[in-house]
């Protein structure tokens, strides 16, 4: 389905039920379907909400607005679109932080956020060779499958998840793919990253080259008061994909040790 919102149509899709939903925001490289592993063991409990980021799967491309609070922009307009008024947020990668930029906006029925392989609120100062790199990564099928080997996965994914991923990194806008490297991962929230004050769960990849363990720690941890950092063995930045299981019990431990919600 599409949802109207910030000016534009964002790619949404649904399954399960449940008076709590999960709200999952996808990589740099992704799109929805990047959870589909983790959501269809998590959705005969919960409702599941995940989007397509602006430009990339089948939400709409402007031509500007690639910012992290446009992306947070965009899956606010959703939530109140759905009318949630229980949920926590997922995200991973670039979806992490705009996860963070959401949650330091306390907005109403947030009740727990959940960090999978997330960007740092601090920036990420790239090389000129570093970015363009980045930029280019995602260009041709052979591009893809070169990150995707050599950066993106410890452990190798199946033909079909392989392929789609390969999918959703050609299929993106050309503006998505410069915004991240360019404008997105230099972005400073450290400011607003102190204002979470909700149960947080940070799931890393002991083998993550993108987003590394000691980055969070150094980066993320210490100005998340509330977060808790469980890291995943043998697993790289893509953990929805290459170990969907472990990540989605991660989150079932996560909500079952929130507090209990009181009526009224």
């Amino acid at each position: 389905m599409k949802i109207e919102t910030n000016g534009i149509r964002i790619h949404v899709t649904q399954q399960g039920s449940g008076e709590l939903a999960l709200v999952f925001l996808h990589y740099y490289g992704g799109s929805s379907r990047t959870w589909d592993a983790v959501a269809k063991r998590l959705a005969d409990r919960y409702r599941i909400i995940a989007t397509d980021h602006r430009g990339w799967g089948q939400s709409d491309a402007p031509a500007e607005g690639y910012g992290i609070a446009d992306l947070a922009d965009d899956a606010e307009g959703v939530i109140a679109a759905l009318g949630l008024r229980r949920f926590i947020l997922v995200g991973h990668s670039m979806g992490g932080k705009v996860a963070q930029l959401m949650a330091s906006r306390r907005p109403l029925g947030l009740e727990g956020l959940i960090l999978v392989a997330p960007s740092p609120p601090s920036p990420m100062l790239l090389s000129d060779e570093q970015r363009a790199m980045l930029v280019g990564a995602y260009q041709s099928r052979e591009s893809v499958e070169f990150v995707l080997d050599h950066v993106l996965t410890a452990r190798p994914l199946s033909a079909a998840m392989r392929a789609q991923v390969i999918e959703d990194s050609l299929r993106a806008a050309p503006q998505a793919k410069r915004a991240w490297p360019n404008v997105a991962m230099a972005e400073d929230i450290t400011a607003d990253v102190a204002a979470i004050d909700i149960p947080t769960l940070v799931i890393s990849g002991e083998h993550d080259q993108v987003d590394r363990v000691t980055t969070l720690q150094a980066e993320l941890l210490p100005r998340l008061p509330h977060a808790v950092l469980h890291i995943l063995p043998g697993v790289g930045h893509l953990s929805p994909l290459e170990s969907p299981e472990a990540v989605a019990q991660q989150i079932t431990s996560f909500i079952g040790a929130l507090p209990e919600k009181k009526p009224g």
